[in-house]
């Protein structure tokens, strides 16, 4: 039996029924095709499909994760479905179509995070997810850490600056020392995210 290629996780502060499966790949081969059922609607395909290269840090996924989950069981979603709406909600502004742009895959994405929750009862089982995404990404799969997309240098630091609008916050450019300023650019990406539906 093949090690899973999602990660399964049960996220305090929320609901048993909701298991958090989460993965990320790198030099994915497939990208257009993935992005195409997602367009399509295939069902088969219902993942958050995420752009590793406009992400921080695995706490930024989980705060997106666990804010689209918090969004689905107050029966507030905007979007399609959870997976969706943890795209969106990785945006710091409303605009669906923009965050789906930035945020989500697209034909060019190189690095891929995919994020599935399951509700329970749900016919799905988490292997039936990891066979799934394992016989249709076209990646190799990483440990989901930081160390992963900084160190493998999957996060594009002047995207994020540029989505989230940091490029004119003098004080991060004088942060010299790398891991203080990528520390304190997540705590500003986690803040705009925070703030959007204010």
């Amino acid at each position: 039996m093949t090690s899973p290629v999602l990660e399964q996780i049960q996220m305090e502060h929320v609901p048993s029924t909701h298991t958090v499966h989460l993965g990320i790949f790198k030099d994915v081969a497939n990208a257009e095709f993935l992005q195409q059922q997602l367009l399509s609607r295939n069902s088969e395909y219902e993942y958050a499909f995420i752009d590793a290269s406009s992400v921080t840090s695995r706490l930024q996924v989980l705060a997106a994760i666990y804010k689209a989950i918090t969004i689905q069981l107050n029966g507030a979603m905007k979007t399609p479905n959870i997976h969706s709406e943890i795209v969106c909600s990785l945006s710091p502004n409303k605009n669906i179509s923009e965050a789906y742009r930035r945020f989500g895959i697209t034909p060019s994405t190189k690095h891929l995070i995919i994020a599935k929750v399951l509700i329970s009862p749900n016919p799905l089982t988490p292997s039936a997810v990891n066979s799934h995404v394992q016989a249709n990404v076209q990646g190799v799969p990483v440990p989901f850490a930081d160390d992963a997309l900084q160190a493998e240098g999957l996060t594009d630091w002047p995207k994020v600056r540029k989505y989230y609008k940091l490029n004119n916050v003098g004080w991060l450019d004088g942060v010299k020392d790398e891991a203080l300023r990528r520390r304190e650019t997540e705590l500003l990406v986690l803040g705009g995210m925070a703030l959007r539906d204010l």
